[in-house]
């Protein structure tokens, strides 16, 4: 499952393509600037979302290349060195403030299975984009929606973000499907723009207000702790 990236300096940045909920307990951040300084660790029913390490680089070369996971989304990178690179660059955006990446963990995993990003789209985040990737062997497990839901609530309640765009490419089916079921509304489809290759793809521009959200009150049975 996946939903679009983008590219900055031969790196994949922004939003992967792939993407839930409202949780019951809220997440606890100490300070809003603590994400500047290290990705707090999200805790849901079955999956933990973290900052990404090195170790990640090549489960999530081997996950995230294959060609159902890459299908809709720009090329990731293109070796375990490429990922390397990535993270680092994750790193040094998350201290400037302008990028945050979690590794989605599986219960009783170490490393990467996939990712959920999002980038600042106006200087002081309240419009921001995302996107995601999973590898295939985790699909219908439940950790897209778990951790896309863990994501929101982060974003909203303490990066301070007001609208979270995404944008997918109209024939993913199961992307823009998980983006129903996060209470996305879809705003346009943008035509031509997403380019792979010789070939050029309509996209759908989704919206998720935290307004909206909130008023939203998804049934939802887990629970949501913050580690730092």
């Amino acid at each position: 499952m996946a939903i679009e990236m983008m590219h900055v300096d031969g790196l994949v940045s922004g939003p992967f393509t792939s993407l839930l909920e409202a949780p019951s307990t809220p997440c606890r951040v100490t300070t809003a600037s603590d994400w500047r300084t290290q990705v707090p660790v999200l805790h849901g029913r079955g999956v933990h979302l973290r900052e990404l390490r090195t170790s990640d680089a090549a489960s999530l070369f081997a996950l995230l290349t294959t060609e159902e996971v890459s299908r809709f989304i720009s090329p990731p990178p293109a070796s375990v060195e490429g990922f390397t690179r990535f993270i680092e660059w994750t790193w040094q955006r998350r201290a400037e403030g302008k990028h945050v990446c979690f590794a989605i963990v599986p219960e009783g995993c170490d490393t990467a299975v996939g990712l959920i990003q999002f980038h600042a789209i106006q200087s002081d985040f309240s419009v921001a984009e995302w996107g995601f990737a999973l590898g295939s062997a985790w699909w219908g497990k439940g950790l897209f929606m778990e951790g896309a839901h863990l994501v929101l609530e982060f974003a909203f309640d303490h990066v301070g973000v007001r609208r979270m765009e995404a944008r997918s490419v109209t024939g993913n089916g199961r992307g823009n499907g998980a983006l129903r079921k996060l209470g996305a509304v879809r705003e346009a489809e943008l035509r031509l723009s997403f380019a792979k290759g010789l070939r050029r793809y309509n996209q759908f521009l989704w919206s998720i207000l935290e307004r909206d959200w909130r008023r939203a009150k998804f049934i939802w049975d887990g629970a949501t702790t913050i580690v730092h």
